[in-house]
């Protein structure tokens, strides 16, 4: 089993990043998929969640209308779009499984900073 996070990097404010998290190993359709966050000094947090299908979606209130989350259960894989980065979004960004197992990614640093 594996989830691969990539699109990570060091971007200025107002920039954007595109996210994926590309899984193998296990019956992704089956699974709600997550991205969580885990800032410098501070907790793992929620920032979305998609249901199997897509159609139910779900935003931390620091992130909503900023970031898209989307699923293509055709190429395995999750995405999470980035838009109007802020430097408080600076932070580890982890893929998350959720089904009969829980799965995590090993992480991908996006650092926002002028």
């Amino acid at each position: 089993v594996q989830l691969v996070e990539s699109g990570g990097g060091l971007v200025q404010p107002g920039e954007s990043l595109r996210l994926s998290c590309a899984a193998s190993g296990f019956t992704f359709r089956t699974y709600v998929m997550s991205w969580y966050r885990q800032a410098p000094g501070k907790e793992l947090g929620l920032v979305a969640v998609i249901s199997y299908g897509g159609g139910r979606i779900k935003y931390a209130d620091s992130v909503k209308d900023r970031f898209t989350i989307s699923r293509d259960n055709a190429k395995n894989t999750v995405f999470l779009q980035m838009n109007s980065l802020k430097p408080e979004d600076t932070g580890v960004y982890y893929c998350k499984a959720d089904g009969s197992v829980v799965y995590w990614g090993q992480g991908t640093q996006v650092t926002v900073s002028s």
